[in-house]
């Protein structure tokens, strides 16, 4: 396998054998321009997600970029291009997804999450920190440390789910210290963005039932699930991912076995639910956002 056609991962600086164009079929970077691997491609798809130093995405083919670091092989050796290996920048590293829900089963796959922090000089660079990385083949996704903070505090549920994850996989001196603080990302903001991304899917399952007649079982499980997680939130000042309490009937829906009414009314009865802890949490209106963001200021200091 040459060069060429080897698997390339994300994070990995890139040169482009050919020029770049936008969607009006304007130029947009030369032929030779550098990039990074911001997703790389899964199954039978081919191309990469390339990203430029304006923040400039395309989506191209193996064989029309080459790694930087082979390119450079060819060149004088030269100290202004950052070297970067994305695992070495790694601070914290979880499995999502059922096996952290206690919902897995035999055929489950092992979902990664993870927080890299970007060594200075490419956050100092004109090429900047891509704010995340994506390997769909081998279903990880890491994000830049500050697009993380700022995420979980407007309570994503992906991301909160990884602060309080019961599988870590990985963590250092920096993902010790941010899971130390991870109650400072929980308010009553959890009840309109668990409630948002519910009502969002509820109504694709609607549209779902109305055009083909049937819905994604999987999906219709995975609504119910997080309006539980959301309400225990709520009531606990933390995030219960775990939902094994509920597997049987859980998994039930995602195998089809449920009538869409029964399903309905459990939805309704969990939204209820939800509206009831909201009214009797103990959680702050909103974030912590000044201790949020001196720990931030604290881990890019611990770098220099």
């Amino acid at each position: 396998m040459t060069s060429n056609s080897a698997k390339v991962s994300a994070g990995t600086q890139v040169v482009v054998h050919q020029e770049v164009k936008g969607s009006n079929g304007a130029a947009v970077h030369p032929r030779g321009a550098v990039g990074i691997v911001a997703r790389t491609p899964a199954g039978t798809e081919v191309h990469y997600l390339i990203r430029f130093s304006d923040g400039f995405e395309t989506s191209i083919e193996r064989a029309q970029f080459e790694v930087l670091k082979h390119f450079k092989d060819r060149l004088p050796a030269s100290d202004a291009l950052i070297s970067f290996q994305l695992e070495d920048c790694v601070i914290y590293r979880c499995t999502v997804g059922s096996r952290a829900y206690g919902l897995d089963t035999e055929v489950s796959d092992t979902d990664l999450r993870g927080i890299y922090q970007a060594p200075p000089e490419m956050q100092w660079s004109l090429f900047g920190a891509p704010e995340q990385f994506e390997d769909n083949e081998a279903q990880t996704c890491y994000w830049e440390l500050q697009k993380f903070l700022v995420m979980a505090l407007k309570a994503n549920p992906n991301v909160l789910e990884c602060l309080y994850s019961p599988l870590v996989d990985k963590t250092t001196v920096i993902g010790d210290r941010l899971l130390s603080l991870r109650e400072c990302f929980l308010s009553q903001m959890v009840f309109q963005t668990f409630n948002g991304y519910a009502l969002s899917q509820f109504k694709k399952l609607e549209q779902d039932l109305r055009n083909q007649g049937e819905i994604r079982w999987k999906h219709a499980m995975h609504l119910l699930r997080l309006l539980l997680t959301g309400a225990g939130t709520l009531r606990e000042n933390r995030v219960p991912v775990r939902v094994e309490s509920h597997r049987d009937r859980l998994l039930a829906v995602k195998r089809g076995e449920l009538a869409w009414e029964e399903i309905d009314a459990w939805r309704r009865e969990l939204h209820r639910d939800f509206e009831a802890a909201l009214r009797q949490t103990r959680l702050p209106e909103r974030p912590d956002y000044e201790k949020v963001n001196a720990f931030l200021i604290e881990a890019r200091r611990a770098q220099l």
